[in-house]
């Protein structure tokens, strides 16, 4: 019996360059020593009064089926979050909760593609986005951002791929990026922006990484001018929070968006668990002051990383304004 082509042609035909993860994992609990740098995770666990707080609404009884597209109260909380960080006026109903930032990124491309619709994404990228795209059915073409723009993509670049490929109905960005560290500037974004609007693209944002800014300031792709209706923002409380285990995450979209998306949860992951939503509402209640001590770390080891390299003329470091990475240009 054969299996679908779409689910064989996931990871591209290779490993999707999951394999290093899988070997280091091996060599680690086999006992080597091993300093991993695949995943985006920390190597701090989640606060103890967030897993408390979950602890409570589980005994508590929220156990059964929760709301799909969210319990009140977190879409409320997600949406002045969203409302206070970004400028645009949120609502609740502009809120689908997902299991985690990549349930909300395949989401977001099962709503705009059709079988066979192109979709940009900017390279480098997070590891998981051409298989997210061949899986909700898209062709998966990368826009290369490049070293001597310091990754900052190019509307031309753009532009140059649409037309070398007849066009596209989706482009997918990530800032703060991973794996750069690049935050991207409000030139490149107004550029994104105005590509999209010529070429009547949906524009995916990924900005799981908005609570670690070390230079300049992220601005949402959501918040520019003519851009709330075509723009799908990815959020999560894996990175913001510490929750990566606990796989909760949100989609921001229009409202008829939402409606649609919650038909798609209800067919395939039928919600997240009520429990570890009410802990994802605890860990938003407790405002910035909580986010700011689990970005500290990479605040630190970034600045770390700044005078390590200092004054020295073989590495050099990408510029490094956000998310939990560094990126070095070996050429030399």
């Amino acid at each position: 019996m054969d299996i679908s082509n779409r689910i064989q042609a996931v990871t591209g035909g290779g490993s999707g360059g999951w394999d290093l993860f899988l070997r280091a994992r091996d060599m680690a609990e086999a006992g080597k020593p091993v300093v991993e740098l695949t995943i985006g995770e920390h190597d701090i666990r989640t606060d103890p009064q967030i897993l408390d707080a979950m602890h409570d609404a589980a005994l508590g009884g929220h156990t059964g089926y929760a709301a799909i597209p969210g319990t009140d109260g977190l879409r409320k909380a997600i949406a002045r979050r969203v409302s206070a960080r970004t400028g645009v006026p949120t609502t609740p109903e502009n809120v689908m909760v997902t299991p985690g930032g990549q349930a909300a990124l395949f989401a977001a491309h099962v709503a705009v593609l059709d079988a066979g619709d192109k979709a940009l994404y900017c390279d480098p990228y997070y590891a998981t986005y051409p298989g997210t795209i061949r899986g909700a059915g898209g062709q998966d073409i990368p826009v290369p951002t490049r070293p001597e723009h310091a990754f900052q993509p190019q509307a031309s670049d753009i532009e140059a791929i649409l037309a070398a490929n007849g066009g596209a109905k989706s482009i997918l960005v990530n800032t703060p990026n991973n794996p750069t560290g690049v935050v991207y500037d409000r030139d490149a974004l107004d550029g994104i922006a105005k590509v999209a609007k010529d070429h009547d693209l949906w524009v995916i944002s990924d900005e799981v990484y908005d609570t670690q800014i070390w230079a300049g300031d992220h601005v949402s792709l959501r918040a520019l001018p003519g851009m709330e209706e075509r723009t799908l923002v990815v959020g999560s409380m894996s990175k913001s929070h510490a929750m990566t285990g606990s796989r909760i995450g949100w989609l921001i979209a229009p409202e008829n968006v939402v409606d649609y998306l919650v038909t798609l949860a209800t067919h395939t992951t039928y919600g997240v668990a009520g429990f570890v939503q009410d802990a994802a509402l605890f860990a938003l209640q407790q405002g910035e002051v909580l986010e700011v001590e689990i970005a500290a770390p990479f605040r630190r080891r970034r600045d770390i990383a700044l005078k390590i390299l200092q004054g020295q003329n073989a590495l050099r470091l990408i510029p490094a304004s956000g998310a939990m990475y560094v990126m070095l240009d070996i050429r030399a």
